[in-house]
């Protein structure tokens, strides 16, 4: 059964809402290497560091780029979903293996989902 116009709405908004938190989070990610940048660039900074400390920074850049990718991942998701839901509303939230309704429930939770869950758990289980 296709997603009313109650339901589309509700999803457009959660997927909106959803793209937002993750430009929000990334935002901070660029303000946040742009600040480390700022702080490294004095002529004192390699001096006044114990290794320890240099490698601690070195592992938290790591972390953070490592939650930018995933934020990023994420987000190309979030507007992969809002492209579908508005080039054909119709038949967002059906499978894209087995066109069955991938239902409002899943949508609500997750709502970038393309499987519905019978397929999501064949495919995680042939992994």
């Amino acid at each position: 059964m296709a997603l009313t116009k109650k339901q589309l709405e509700h999803l457009e908004k959660r997927l909106l809402d959803e793209r937002a938190r993750a430009l929000k989070a990334l935002g901070l990610f660029d303000q946040q290497t742009q600040e480390d940048r700022e702080s490294t660039d004095s002529d004192f900074s390699a001096y006044t560091d114990h290794m320890a400390d240099q490698g601690t920074e070195a592992q938290e850049r790591e972390k953070a780029a490592a939650f930018a990718t995933k934020e990023g991942r994420y987000l190309y998701r979030l507007e992969e979903a809002l492209r579908r839901m508005y080039s054909d509303p119709k038949n967002f939230g059906k499978c894209h293996t087995c066109s069955a309704d991938v239902g409002f429930q899943r949508l609500d939770a997750l709502p970038h989902a393309r499987y519905c869950i019978d397929c999501k758990r064949k495919e995680e289980s042939a992994a």
